[in-house]
């Protein structure tokens, strides 16, 4: 499908309405993340693998089993055979009692429309794979993702305007519930705009270390505390020696 446009608006006028869009207009929006005790969620050359328990994985299905639609980056989807799908028959028949489809809608974030359009999510034709990225991308790329995936939605800019896509996804897709699996540049600016309702964070017994290793929320960051944006801990669990911790947004 052809790239398509959205209107676009200014910095602060995205992080006005991001702040004050409820759930009624956008999903509801929950991260699920693994982290090592030392905060990071990969090793210092960036490259992704799962280091959660058995328990932690099963976690994540439970998870996708209740949402509409499950997001990521495009970092995540290139390193190996990911899908983003529901997991297998148990979940799918989870999905069907909770009156959802069976299959979740997918969702991969490419700034710069730099995934391969080789990537193994695309030769699984389950559901449909939406792309979002922007203008800013050089038009060969996005046109080799037009042409494999569902949809490639572009917003104006070199940003992905969140409010507005996620606006979107509730209107043509009737997306109300939205898991978003990270990372952390994907994270980060859900984060800041007041997006995220919930986190679902896993606490793992182990040291990565590095300046430089990503963490669930990379970005710009915050200068100052007052701009910290606040959770409270609705639950915990302790699971052999990983801890499974859910926030909701104050």
């Amino acid at each position: 499908m052809a790239p398509g446009r959205e209107g676009g608006v200014s910095h602060r006028r995205d992080f006005l309405a991001g702040t004050l869009m409820s759930t009624f207009t956008r999903p509801f929006i929950a991260v699920n993340i693994a982290m090592t005790a030392d905060g990071k969620i990969a090793p210092v050359n960036r490259r992704f693998r799962p280091f959660g328990s058995k328990r932690d994985q099963d976690h994540m299905m439970e998870l996708r089993a209740g949402m509409d639609a499950v997001m990521t980056g495009a970092t995540t989807v290139a390193n190996g055979k990911v899908t983003l799908g529901p997991g297998g028959k148990k979940y799918q028949r989870q999905r069907l009692e909770k009156g959802l489809a069976e299959f979740n809608l997918r969702i991969v974030v490419s700034r710069t429309a730099s995934m391969s359009p080789r990537a193994h999510i695309f030769t699984k034709r389950f559901s449909p794979v939406i792309v979002l990225t922007t203008e800013a991308a050089p038009h060969p790329k996005l046109k080799a993702l037009a042409a494999v995936a569902d949809e490639l939605h572009v917003t104006p800019g070199e940003q992905i305007d969140f409010p507005a896509v996620l606006r979107w996804f509730r209107e043509k897709w009737n997306v109300k519930k939205l898991l978003c699996e990270g990372g952390g540049e994907l994270n980060a600016p859900l984060f800041r705009l007041g997006l995220v309702d919930e986190l679902h964070l896993t606490i793992c017994p182990l040291i990565f270390g590095g300046r430089k290793a990503p963490t669930l929320a990379d970005g710009e960051g915050i200068e100052h505390l007052v701009e910290a944006k606040r959770f409270r801990l609705k639950r915990q669990q302790r699971f052999g020696d990983e801890l499974f911790c859910v926030f909701a947004r104050e």
